[in-house]
């Protein structure tokens, strides 16, 4: 039918949920604590759209993301201005990669990562 929502395992709670959060302007659903797990569970949404679940758990290994490898690639978001988008970012202290044109469908995208090196693009709407 769709997709519900997205999981993301990060390895320092507080600096991915101002990256989400702050950076990317994410809105929090919903933040808890799971004692028994020492797991942060943060829901997140792009306006109303429930979107990405944000854990942590103590020392989860590395994502490799260079070389890719087997299982998830990058996670894109639609925006309305690539262009504005990427400078917004830049601006807020992220590496953006040049922007690109999609070869297939002629729309501009280009790629940033989270904390945790996940690979994000910003994909023309």
């Amino acid at each position: 039918m769709k997709i519900h929502h997205i999981a993301i395992i990060c390895s320092d709670y507080e600096v991915s949920k101002k990256f989400y959060t702050e950076i990317l302007g994410l809105n929090i659903i919903r933040e808890v604590y799971r004692e028994e797990r020492q797991s942060y569970k943060l829901d997140l949404a792009i306006g109303e759209h429930y979107v990405i679940e944000l854990f942590s758990f103590p020392n989860p290994p590395k994502r490799p993301s260079r070389p890719e490898s087997c299982g998830l690639r990058h996670l894109a978001f639609s925006v309305e201005n690539v262009n504005e988008k990427r400078k917004e970012l830049i601006q807020k202290g992220l590496n953006c990669e040049e922007i690109r044109i999609d070869e297939f469908t002629g729309k501009e995208f280009f790629f940033t990562q989270d904390p945790d090196d996940l690979p994000l693009e910003f994909y023309e709407n």
